[in-house]
């Protein structure tokens, strides 16, 4: 079916807490497939089973639900206006709407253990992560991680854009001190721990020098589209929004594939993944054969600094995704549209 037949007509929520560049990207690709797209605040919706005929109410659609909902934002708050968000879009994908992403997949992707749990379970080359509740368990992890020679990360279970990261292990003076675990008030009173992976003083100089970088991969319907590198920012931490510096990157086959394996983990219909080159040993700096790792998977993927480096519409590749894969294939051509069917 063409792109100029298909779409006219329809109607999209665009799941959102807040509107500006992204929104105004995707309403603009929405629109140039005849398609009306308008921002809802997940907060503003709600579950009313005396709402005929779907017990679902958002606003702007009355008593019809959108043809297709894009989760592009969901405010953060108590675990209970969390829950009652996620659960509105667990209802729209009961009553055969398309959510993009769907509340199962985020929740898997926002759960930063779970993501661990599922990368490590589907084969996915990751750091060792521990995830709990023990501050005295999370303490012997550290100490045996220290012991080997590692350092750890601390990170918010549930957070982005770098916040809330702290390295811990060794002294920064080189005297063997154990840097202490932090009290866990501030991360919820849960330790989510993982291997920091970065190279030696003696790797670094047995290869060509350069910053320390990551990359964020974007997988769109099962497939890596784009790509690029991330340097620079608040030292070892590679987030745009913490000032990091982007630069186009190749898309070979080992980062594509790893990508798309993460996402299809995580069961998402597009995410923008976070790898980091694989470990160098010191007495190997240049052995072949290892992987880089995936770090995290995001369900809710920003791409405006990915778009600096990207030669094509990246909101566009996405809304011709959800209307041409997700949503064509839950609509018959001959069959009405949930809104004009009412």
């Amino acid at each position: 079916m063409s792109e100029t037949v298909f779409g006219a007509g329809l109607r999209v929520a665009i799941m959102t807490d807040e509107t500006g560049w992204h929104t105004a990207r995707l309403k603009k690709a929405f629109r140039a497939r005849g398609v009306d797209a308008r921002c809802i605040d997940l907060a503003a919706c709600r579950i009313d089973t005396t709402w005929q005929p779907y017990g679902l109410a958002l606003p702007g659609f009355g008593h019809t639900l959108p043809d297709a909902v894009f989760v592009r934002g969901i405010a953060g708050g108590t675990f209970e206006q969390v829950t009652l968000r996620l659960g509105v879009l667990h209802a729209l994908r009961e009553c055969g709407v398309p959510v993009y992403n769907d509340a199962r997949a985020i929740e898997r992707s926002v759960d930063k253990s779970m993501t661990s749990f599922l990368l490590h379970r589907n084969g996915v080359p990751t750091p060792p992560t521990w995830a709990g509740e023990s501050a005295a368990f999370a303490q012997r992890v550290l100490m045996r991680e220290t012991a080997a020679g590692h350092q750890v990360v601390l990170k918010p279970l549930f957070g982005s854009q770098g916040k809330g990261l702290r390295r811990l292990g060794a002294s920064a003076r080189g005297d063997g001190t154990l840097v202490p675990l932090p009290s866990l008030a501030r991360y919820q009173q849960v330790a989510y721990l993982q291997r920091f992976v970065g190279r030696s003083a003696q790797a670094r100089t047995a290869r060509e020098a350069g910053p320390a970088f990551d990359w964020r991969v974007l997988v769109i319907g099962g497939r890596a589209v784009a790509a690029m590198r991330r340097s620079g920012g608040r030292g070892w931490i590679h987030n745009v929004a913490r000032g990091a510096h982007c630069e186009p990157a190749e898309l070979d086959e080992t980062l594509a594939q790893l990508a798309v394996r993460a996402t299809h983990a995580l069961g998402l219909d597009y995410a923008g993944v976070d790898l980091i080159p694989p470990p160098v040993s010191s007495d190997a700096p240049d052995a072949p054969g290892a992987s880089p790792l995936v770090l995290e998977v995001n369900g809710v993927a920003a791409w405006r600094g990915l778009q600096t480096v990207t030669p094509f519409d990246i909101a566009t590749a996405l809304v011709d995704d959800l209307l041409d894969r997700r949503l064509a294939a839950t609509i018959p051509p001959t069959a009405p549209m949930r809104h004009a069917s009412l």
